[in-house]
């Protein structure tokens, strides 16, 4: 296994067994750490002139408290100026506490509770268990201790207990323990597992030996040793429910150091299984068992010290035990791990693609592992799926183990090196898992996928089929990434392998969110999201390219994580890619293009008014061809869906359904058919049947009332409700309805009142302060003098307002637009970043754009979201006589694009650079004091 790439700064040994925990390997001098005969004589000091047990209590708290702050000091800033030397330091950790508990317990049973001549029963040994008992502790991990007494627990027992948990406490050290005879232990860990498995890893620290002893040779005697299987299924099915309580996936944005899918957990229950069932004391003696080969165990190392490191920086920073690695503790571990900015990316990225790349390392050695105990009989052997199911026989070379694809002979398997890809291809044909010694032996022979094999057409032939025969792409593509032979047959793809992109709207990292595309699209194909993607199910149902579609999901991200832009660049090696796949010349152009376009389709849908004609016109001609429309839609919508399990949702769907819709009527009737006129007749028409009760001369006069721009962009159901609103309004009233809009998954809101400045900006002010999320807007002003306009808003959830919740809602909004609530005001109090998003980095850009409308210039401001930021922003535009047609909202976690399509007062567009120029140092003035004013009140 190859090392990460900043593996090089880490410093890794191969610690020592944990039982007998010595002076040697700390990260400081034992004595620095803890002087224990100084504390020792200080101790007897003070207890000597103690009048009383309250007395000799008070001063060994004194004494150990200072101990333990002196302690912790010594081991943090030598961790620090070696922020990746993980195992001296957790040793320290766990030497430090020793120091603390044998001084405790010392003092309970000698000045607190001396007994001169014990009986047989008083007998009492203190024991580390869990963590503390592998001499593992982060800063602040939890003393696990276990008492263990010969028989019943004593009164003199129960008081030595009492008395030194009184002191751990008053030593503010949090402190799981469990007061057991030997017998008590063994009962209950009989039926126990979590016991079962700290009993496993227990150690001696002070007291009566000979207990700890006897404890010993029972368990093995009377536990451990017939009931090596049963511990090895519950361990691998706690494991299992783990990963999914952790959300089952190695690669999610803020992973659990501790708990998650390729974490800590994971390389201790290695450890656990390996004691249980072999009785040995440290992971290296399963390189001379023949479980490991060196490299692996070095790896394991590797892993365990990165990950520990992780962990220590975690709590040192929060001063507590936390394990989450939230975005705001990436940046500052990342930091105190020496990670730097380069190569067009950030430190963080850096230090998040090495925790990934251990994490995936961690999964390969349990496979490994387990495989080693199948061979061995030990784990029972994995369940029959479908065992009823006929499986297809495998080909020459190969049979099945343990049911799993595997390799007869190694030799004959390398002797020729397309087998590398060809077990991948057996793996889907037969529905089998590929074992892992086949994996392993793939892993060590990366080296025989080279320029030679690439270039093979049955190189190529197989792969396509990877993509495009077997209908399961996803499993043959991430076992390959995993593996690494996905990077070795494409060059191009290795450096996104584990590359995390540090914002809030991704939930994978780049290679994976590669997979889940193509998984998507293999989903779609099979007829899998019909009800959840019509347009796109069609769309395959009618038939396209597959193999520019497969070869354009595969390529489209590759550019990321350089300093250019990612779509150009991924166009470029695109280019050279394509024809490797065996594409034809054509072929090869669509996917250039697809990869350099594959953004287009969702900006325009998502960041542009739909309802302009200039959009959909600007779009087709940009697009040019059915096919490449067809194309452009399905790789959209499995890019967004890929993106994560929530990114999807009704409000995306209906916007790419419509510019899908109108751009292939556009493409199919001529860019005439998006005349604004014929839209405004046909609005009109649907009006005046919607309206069909009202009087003719009331019908009438409503249709004439509104400008052209009115008819545009909005369903009838929306002009019926203006309709409404605005039939016998008195000057002065503000009315307003809220209808959901189950097509978009949001709540619409239609706005009727007297015209005057700023009256959007104020609208906007006063959904902002219900906890509204404004995602599209569009206001109007009749030929008589009243503003209506309508938002679409959805609440913190991303869902429609609920029907009970619009009351309040509706109040809310009245009371701010009748100045009852001053927005600005209250806006301080909403208006604050959490803690976890402060660490991302959005800078702001403003562009104007007088081409993308007829009628309107366009303000795209891409900037930090905030809930305040619409308010200040269409606030300042007021302020400064530009008046605000529309408004489209896109959000991509922490980063909003807002789009303005606006005039001048005189109803012009904003074609003067000068006026350009002020505008924008206004907007950005506004946008910095926001976000000033932001962070003051988290």
């Amino acid at each position: 296994m190859t090392p990460p790439p900043e593996a090089s700064l880490a410093r890794v040994s191969d610690p020592a067994p944990a039982p007998g925990l010595t002076a040697d390997k700390l990260i400081r001098p034992a004595s620095e750490i803890f002087d224990a005969a100084a504390v020792r004589a200080a101790l007897d000091a003070a207890c000597a002139t103690a009048e009383d047990g309250r007395a000799v209590r008070a001063a060994t708290v004194e004494i150990l408290h200072d101990a333990l702050a002196t302690g912790r000091a010594t081991i943090a800033r030598a961790f620090t100026a070696d922020p990746r030397n993980a195992w001296p330091t957790v040793r320290a950790y766990a030497w430090l506490t020793d120091g603390i508990v044998t001084e405790v317990f010392r003092i309970a049973t000698t000045y607190l509770h001396p007994l001169h001549t014990p009986t047989e029963s008083e007998r009492l040994a203190v024991l580390a268990v869990g963590g503390y008992g592998r001499a593992e502790m982060a800063p602040f991990s939890d003393v696990d201790l276990l008492f263990l007494t010969p028989y019943k627990i004593t009164a003199w027992a129960e008081s030595v207990i009492e008395s030194m948990l009184y002191i751990f406490w008053d030593l503010h050290l949090k402190v799981g323990h469990a007061s057991r005879t030997v017998r008590d232990c063994l009962r209950l860990a009989k039926d126990d597992y979590t016991i079962r498995t700290s009993l496993l890893e227990h150690r001696f620290i002070d007291g009566h030996e000979p207990l700890e002893q006897d404890l010993k040779a029972r368990l093995w005697s009377d536990l451990f040793s017939a009931t090596a299987a049963d511990f090895i299924e519950a361990k691998l099915e706690e494991r299992a429910t783990r990963h999914r309580k952790q959300g089952g996936q190695r690669y999610v944005v803020e992973p659990n150091v501790k708990e998650g899918k390729g974490g800590l957990r994971d390389l201790q229950s290695l450890y656990w299984i390996d004691k249980y069932v072999h009785g040995v004391e440290s992971m290296a003696d399963l390189v001379e068992m023949g479980v490991f080969r060196k490299e692996e165990y070095d790896a394991f190392l590797a892993a365990e010290n990165f990950l520990m490191a992780v962990r220590c920086h975690l709590h040192l920073i929060s001063g507590r035990a936390v394990d989450q690695l939230t975005f705001d503790m990436q940046v500052e571990v990342a930091e105190r791990m020496g990670y730097v900015d380069r190569g067009g990316r950030r430190a963080v990225e850096h230090f998040m693609q090495d925790y990934f790349l251990h994490a995936t390392r961690v999964g390969e050695l349990t496979r490994i592992f387990l495989s080693a105990l199948e061979a061995r009989h030990v784990k029972k052997e994995p369940r029959l799926v479908g065992f009823f199911k006929r499986r297809k026989k495998v080909r020459a070379g190969y049979a099945i183990v343990h049911n799993r694809l595997a390799i007869r002979d190694d030799r004959a398997f390398l002797s020729d090196k397309l087998n590398l890809l060809r077990i991948f291809e057996e793996g889907l044909r037969t529905g089998l898992l590929i074992h892992p010694d086949a994996m392993r032996l793939i892993t060590a022979n990366l080296n025989l996928i080279d320029d030679e094999m690439r270039r093979t057409p049955e190189a190529t032939r197989i792969f396509r089929d990877l993509l495009l025969k077997h209908g399961n792409p996803e499993r043959a593509l991430r076992r390959m990434n995993e593996l690494g032979v996905l990077g070795a047959f494409i060059p191009e793809f290795k450096p996104i392998v584990a590359m995390m992109q540090f914002n809030m709207y991704h939930s994978y990292t780049v290679d994976e969110h590669t997979i889940q595309c193509i998984s998507i699209l293999s989903q779609i194909e099979r007829g899998e999201l019909v009800e959840e993607l019509p347009v796109a199910s069609q769309i395959l149902k009618e038939g396209v390219n597959r193999r520019v579609l497969y070869v354009a999901l595969l390529c489209h991200d590759i550019g990321k994580g350089r300093d250019e832009d990612h779509s150009v660049l991924g166009a470029r090696l695109a280019r050279t890619i394509a024809p490797r796949l065996g594409l034809k010349p054509g072929e090869c152009v669509t996917v250039e293009w697809l990869v350099r376009y594959h953004l287009l389709m969702s900006d325009m849908a998502q960041k542009r008014d739909i309802a302009d004609p200039r959009t959909v016109r600007d779009f087709a001609k940009a697009v040019q061809t059915k096919d490449r429309l067809d194309l452009l839609t399905v790789l959209t919508v499995c890019d967004i869906m890929g993106v994560g399990p929530d990114t999807w949702n009704n409000w995306k769907a209906a916007l790419l359904r419509a510019l899908y819709r109108q751009t292939a009527r556009a493409m199919e009737d001529g860019l005439e058919a998006l005349n604004r006129t014929n839209r405004g007749a046909e609005a009109k028409r649907n009006l005046r049947a919607a309206l069909s009760d009202w009087p003719a001369r009331e019908v009438k006069a409503e249709l004439a009332r509104h400008y052209e721009p009115y008819w545009q962009g909005l369903h009838v159901t929306a002009h019926v409700d203006f309709a409404e609103l605005l039939r016998g309004i008195d000057n002065g009233e503000i009315r307003l309805t809220l209808t959901p809009d189950e097509d978009r998954d949001a709540t619409r809101v239609c706005f009727a009142m007297a015209d005057h400045p700023g009256i959007f900006s104020r609208m906007c002010g006063a959904l902002a302060l219900v906890g509204a999320n404004i995602k599209d807007a569009r206001t109007f002003t009749t030929k008589d003098g009243w503003a209506t306009a309508a938002f679409w808003i959805q609440d913190h959830e991303g869902a429609p307002y609920e029907a009970d919740r619009l009351p309040r809602l509706r109040d809310m909004i009245h009371k701010t637009l009748g100045g009852e609530i001053k927005a600005s005001e209250a806006m301080r109090r909403r208006d604050k970043l959490k803690k976890r998003e402060k660490a991302f980095r959005v800078p702001t850009s403003i562009a104007f754009d007088n081409e993308g409308s007829e009628i309107y210039t366009i303000i795209e401001v891409d900037s930090r979201d905030r809930p305040g930021l619409l308010y200040d922003l269409t606030r300042t535009l007021a302020d400064n006589n530009v008046q605000i047609a529309s408004a489209v909202i896109a959000t991509y976690g922490e980063q909003v694009v807002d789009s303005f399509y606006v005039k001048d007062m005189f109803g012009l567009k904003l074609y003067s650079e000068s006026r350009q120029r002020t505008l924008e140092k206004k907007l950005r003035e506004a946008i910095d004091r926001g976000a000033i004013r932001a962070r003051e009140e988290e």
